[in-house]
């Protein structure tokens, strides 16, 4: 019996490539030419990378400009946020509990994200959102003014806005609604219903599904993709967490894209190729790259 620990199979090789809209590199083993070319070598060409506090955003910035194949998202994660205001050690940041900072020290951390931004590496500006399943009602206003920040520096720079919205789903879209959504919008690891789905389709967000869609209790996750305007439908890997069935539990990575890729066909009624062919077009155009 494989370990949890041990890498799972690469899958049968897409014929149509596509991307990985949002992945964590700098939490995976190995090195990213690594990476890179295990995901290259079964269709998955282009990668997402994603940054959830200073350190991580600076890392996705300058790995997306050494790689043709990586673009970066760079933000403060929602639990980042309350961390760096409070001090809170259930906040994201790996660098451990520290002395609470105040609204300086947000503001601060605010200027670096626009600062990164700013680059032509920089594709989008996330992953920013609510978060209430980690972060208690105390959180709230640092997580919502932070939200409320990175909407603004997303449509200033004209970049796409990367949300992460845990159990919040109600605030996420009265927020994006009161502050104006930037044209290019993602719900990234999607997690609302089938009416969130028909809102967000309205609205003109993207929503990227990632390997939970194939879980066992994920029948909400299904009928929210199967009724997702097909132009406005991504997939992720959020790697290395939320690796697909049967695969749950072991590690993630770009290359096992494809698992989930023919899972959402299966759900969607379409040919693999067509539904590829979807994928690609869509993440290229949310990330304008």
């Amino acid at each position: 019996m494989p370990s949890h620990t041990e890498a799972p199979p690469p899958p049968d090789p897409l014929r149509v490539p596509v991307a990985d809209s949002h992945t964590h590199l700098d939490m995976q083993t190995g090195t990213v030419e690594e990476g890179l070319a295990k995901a290259a070598s079964v269709g998955v060409t282009t990668v997402v990378q994603v940054g959830c506090d200073l350190a991580g955003s600076r890392w996705a910035a300058e790995t997306a400009a050494a790689h043709d194949a990586v673009h970066a998202a760079v933000a403060l994660h929602p639990n980042e946020a309350p961390r760096i205001v409070h001090g809170d050690p259930d906040g994201w940041s790996r660098q451990g509990a520290r002395q609470a900072g105040g609204d300086g020290a947000l503001d601060e951390a605010l200027a670096e994200i626009d600062r990164l931004a700013a680059l032509p590496q920089v594709k989008g500006v996330g992953e920013t959102g609510l978060d209430y399943f980690r972060t208690g009602p105390e959180g709230k206003d640092a997580q919502e003014r932070s939200f409320r920040a990175h909407i603004e520096i997303a449509k200033r720079h004209g970049k796409a806005l990367v949300i992460h919205d845990r159990d919040a789903h109600a605030d996420v879209l009265r927020i994006l609604k009161e502050e104006g959504a930037p044209e290019r919008t993602v719900f990234h690891c999607y997690s609302g219903d089938a009416e969130m789905a028909e809102v967000c389709g309205r609205a003109g967000y993207y929503m990227s599904f990632a390997g939970n869609m194939t879980f066992k209790n994920a029948q909400p996750l299904r009928d929210a993709l199967a009724v997702a305007p097909l132009e406005l439908v991504l997939v992720e890997t959020d790697a290395p967490f939320l690796t697909p069935v049967p695969y749950r539990g072991r590690p993630n990575a770009p290359y096992l894209v494809p698992v989930t890729v023919r899972a959402m066909a299966a759900v969607r009624g379409l040919d693999e190729d067509a539904l590829a062919t979807a994928l690609s077009a869509n993440t290229a155009r949310a990330f304008d790259y």
